[in-house]
């Protein structure tokens, strides 16, 4: 009888993934939304109670590998990506129906005939629009980085997905290694890291030029060995003399991987030498270590940026399964990450290692199949924080995108109201937004043509655009993998046939998107910005709240849902567990 009321209130329904099925969490935060629609349909409210299956991505193609019994994605090849695309759609038409169904028991009321799927054409080319008037405001750009990298799933994962809840209490063989300086007999850096594997790929030690170092006497007295003097008195080691770090900035050094193949042809004329860190980006700690930091510029995201700014040569070491490359001998097709020992034993032939600890520290997982996370050298796309979004106009600055996000989350009511500040120191540290997903398969086909002849790219609003400049063929069927790499274009700068890029999307895109793919533009007026969402938190501050902010700020440059409840583990206002 209520929905036929005049007067709207607007639910968006955070989509649960259709993997499983559900959990007792997803009971939970199930029922924060049935209250609320319920209460507010009780009081006269017309609504929409459109549920959402979040359909595509990593969650869903992990577990059909399970299913499958695939170790690797050279398994998903060999099975053929149709094969395995059309596992991924039964998978998610599976579940959604179990959902659904348990859903009902749950006694949750939605317009179950009318459910929404992020695997929809509709949702995915909506998705488009979005991209195509990023680029239209010279946000999309191809990047390479350093990234965190799931070596079992061979993929690349955000800043945006490495959640709190992802990271494990684990136990990793820590190494104190020496670097003989080259003008003074004797007389080593003492450099510190968790991360053995990484240190065939040192081009530098970085030290904070303002504090105090200190050369201590080593085991044989001949020996000198230069730490931060806090180390040195933590340790309770004889020091010998006190200065500052500034005195050895530019002090060169030499590795005991020099003579690698790879890693020589890549340091060419290059030197090893001590550089001042930038404490912005990489702060040197005195509780722990020994305040001479060890850089590797192809390992490590804070080490690249710092490399950027000193011009450091970048060693990679790894492919995607995170196996030592070609040209690293006895290392070569090793696995980096498994076996630090391999290190360890290399480092004592070549007189090397002054010591090594167990160390238990938190250290991140992938946040689907919980394989610990590595750092490698990739090209990803993103969508940039800080360039301009469009030109200056009246004499006044033109606003970045984090800027414009930021306004419009103060607009937003948090519940508890602290969710305004954890939003807003989020948007503050984060990096570009990366949209991208390598070698994967079941996900959003980014509709990005890169031309490999002049190195331009375009990015297509829609199907119809797409085939209007379709070379040869005409999509048929959804816009997924691997029909849709078959689509090829004519290259608008320099007339050469251009292919889409390999990456799927980065999934956050796909739930970010629902505000615009779920209501018709007629009906935008009466249903955006959404009265009230509901999810838990903390993860949600980096990923469905924020994509949401994103996505509505760029094409409506609006909130895009006026209040927000979050629930979780954290603690509310009175101190008490929410």
């Amino acid at each position: 009888k209520n929905n036929s009321s005049k007067k709207n209130f607007s639910f968006l329904d955070g989509p649960i993934t259709a993997n499983n099925p559900m959990g007792i969490h997803h009971a939970w935060g199930r029922t924060y939304k049935d209250l609320w629609q319920r209460y507010k349909n009780m009081q006269g409210f017309k609504q929409r109670f459109q549920n959402g299956f979040d359909c595509q991505g990593l969650w869903v193609e992990v577990e059909v590998e399970k299913e499958l019994g695939f170790k690797s994605k050279k398994d998903i090849e060999k099975f053929g990506i149709a094969e395995f695309v059309q596992k991924c759609r039964d998978r998610v038409n599976k579940y959604s129906t179990i959902q659904t169904e348990q859903s009902k028991r749950l006694g949750y009321f939605m317009d179950w005939d009318n459910s929404y799927f992020t695997m929809s054409d509709e949702n995915n080319y909506a998705i488009w629009h979005f991209l195509k008037k990023c680029n239209d405001m010279g946000l999309i750009y191809k990047g390479h980085d350093v990234v965190a990298w799931c070596p079992r799933c061979e993929t690349a994962i955000s800043q945006h997905e490495m959640l709190t809840e992802d990271y494990k209490e684990i136990t990793h063989d820590s190494i104190f290694i020496e670097y003989p300086l080259t003008d003074r007999k004797k007389t080593y850096l003492l450099a510190w890291t968790t991360t053995p594997w990484t240190l065939p790929g040192n081009v530098a030690v970085a030290v904070d030029p303002k504090k105090d170092y200190v050369e201590v006497e080593g085991w044989v007295p001949e020996n000198t060995f230069i730490i931060i003097k806090e180390a040195a008195e933590r340790l309770k080691l004889k020091i010998k003399k006190t200065f500052k770090g500034k005195e050895l900035v530019d002090l060169n050094y030499t590795s005991p991987f020099d003579n690698l193949p790879r890693v020589k042809k890549t340091l060419g004329n290059y030197k090893h030498r001590v550089i001042a860190t930038d404490l912005l980006i990489l702060p040197v700690s005195v509780e722990e270590g020994t305040g001479l930091i060890h850089v590797a510029c192809g390992q490590g995201s804070e080490d690249y940026q710092l490399g950027k700014k000193e011009k450091l040569p970048v060693i990679e070491l790894i492919n995607d399964e995170a196996y030592y490359l070609e040209g690293m001998d006895e290392f070569s097709g090793q696995s980096a990450k498994k076996h630090p020992e391999i290190i360890i034993e290399y480092l004592k032939t070549k007189d090397s290692l002054f010591d090594t600890q167990k160390y238990i520290h938190r250290y991140p997982a992938c946040w689907r199949c919980k394989t610990e996370l590595v750092w490698k050298v990739t090209d990803e796309w993103y969508i940039a924080m800080d360039r301009p979004t469009h030109k200056a106009t009246d004499g006044r600055p033109a606003s970045t995108l984090r800027e414009k996000m930021v306004e419009v989350t103060k607009k937003i009511k948090w519940l508890p109201s602290f969710g305004l500040e954890r939003e807003l120191d989020w948007l503050k540290n984060m990096h570009d937004w990366m949209i991208s997903k390598k070698n994967r398969y079941w996900g959003l086909a980014l509709p990005i043509w890169e031309c490999r002849r002049c190195k331009s790219f375009e990015v297509i609003g829609s199907k119809e655009e797409l085939n209007e400049r379709s070379i040869g063929g005409k999509l048929e069927g959804s816009p997924h993998k691997p029909q849709i790499d078959q689509i090829k274009i004519k290259c608008g700068n320099c007339g050469g046939e251009i292919e889409r890029i390999e990456p799927v999307g980065n999934p956050w895109l796909d739930a970010g998107i629902i505000p615009y793919s779920t209501i018709k533009i007629s009906e935008w007026k009466n249903w955006l910005p959404a009265d009230f969402i509901t999810e838990s938190f903390p993860g949600q501050f980096k990923n469905w709240f924020y994509s949401l902010i994103a996505m509505s700020t760029v094409l409506e440059d609006m909130e895009p849902f006026k209040t927000v409840l979050g629930f979780g583990t954290l603690f509310g206002e009175d101190g008490r567990p929410m």
